[in-house]
């Protein structure tokens, strides 16, 4: 058994916490766990944002297609009320939403584009309220306002909250077209 030297003890440790302060092996790791957090929150809200954005598109792209058989008089023509309408958008809507539960639709019309008000859809919780939501597509030459709304479920509720505008964490999607339908009939 060997008993240290009480004057060598000091420089043997001095010399280990050196030589580990030297060491640069793992500082890559330690720098990229400091910036991680902020990294990975930032990345997530953008992708968040995109899919909102391209979920918006294809939303407004259904509503404008669907929004030509009324305009041109074919709906009311042939019968067709509200669930052939909605049919008509869910068509349009490649199958990325989910038309059977989170769908809901307004039809309405009205006498001038001067009255043709937006109310929000929304109640004092922030949940979509669809009791004033009619289906009304009018006749010739009569102004028809088509509000299609989708309750989007946020995908990183956490990070984007910010994004929420209902209760739930859940972002309302809507599209809006108004128009004039054509002189159609007899």
């Amino acid at each position: 058994m060997t008993i240290p030297v009480p004057g060598l003890l000091a420089p043997r440790l001095h010399s280990g916490v050196k030589r580990w302060a030297d060491d640069k092996r793992g500082i890559a790791a330690v720098e990229f766990a400091l910036i991680a957090t902020p990294f990975f929150f930032l990345l997530f809200g953008l992708l968040e944002v995109c899919v909102l954005f391209i979920m918006s598109s294809i939303l407004e792209h259904g509503v404008n297609e669907a929004a030509r058989s009324i305009r041109t008089g074919e709906m009311q023509q042939n019968g067709f009320g509200q669930d052939a309408f909605k049919a008509a958008i869910c068509a349009e809507l490649f199958d990325l939403l989910d038309c059977d539960d989170k769908l809901q639709l307004d039809v309405t019309t009205f006498s001038s584009f001067a009255g043709t008000g937006n109310p929000s859809p929304l109640d004092g919780d922030g949940n979509l309220d669809s009791d004033s939501f009619g289906f009304d597509p009018g006749g010739a030459n009569d102004i028809v306002v088509v509000r299609v709304f989708y309750e989007w479920d946020l995908i990183t509720p956490i990070m984007t909250a910010p994004l929420s505008n209902m209760s739930g964490d859940r972002h309302l999607l809507q599209a809006t077209a108004a128009f004039r339908n054509e002189p159609f009939g007899d």
